[in-house]
Order: structure tokens, then sequence, then C-alpha cells
């Protein structure tokens, strides 16, 4: 699995765990939430600065949602 498609697993993982929707995401972050949907689904490739907007919005280290052990998983 590529880096952008861990990325984005991660995210809606950890989004999904805080009960976020992706409007409600996206608004935290002041994206689109279609891009938020293109990021979970490893179609886009986030900036640096997306990457850290995203884990501070979620609560995470960004090291976190680039790493392909995530701590919450899909059951």
């Amino acid at each position: 699995m590529g880096l952008a498609s861990t990325f984005g697993r991660n995210v809606r993982n950890a989004r999904r765990a805080k009960g976020l929707t992706l409007e409600a995401l996206a608004h935290d972050v002041g994206l689109a939430y279609s891009y938020i949907g293109e990021l979970e689904r490893g179609r886009r490739n986030p900036t640096l600065m997306v990457v850290e907007r995203i884990a501070k919005a979620l609560d995470r280290d960004p090291i976190e949602l680039l790493s392909g052990t995530p701590a919450d998983q899909d059951s």
C-alpha cells in the first residue's frame, strides 16, 4: 500500500473514531469536504502543511497518520 493510501486510511479511521463527518473535518481544517474524501481514498497527495492541519484537528501526531500501523484500524 502506498503512502497516500496509508495516510487516507489513517485519516478516515481517526475521523470516525472522533465521531466527525467529512464535512466537519473539512470545516475544522479549512478544506473542501470533497478534497478530504479524495485524501481518504488515497487519490490526492497532501502537502505537509495539510498533513499537520488534519493531524491537529484529529488530535493525532502527523507521523501516526503517515505510519503503516494506525492506532484505530477498520474491523
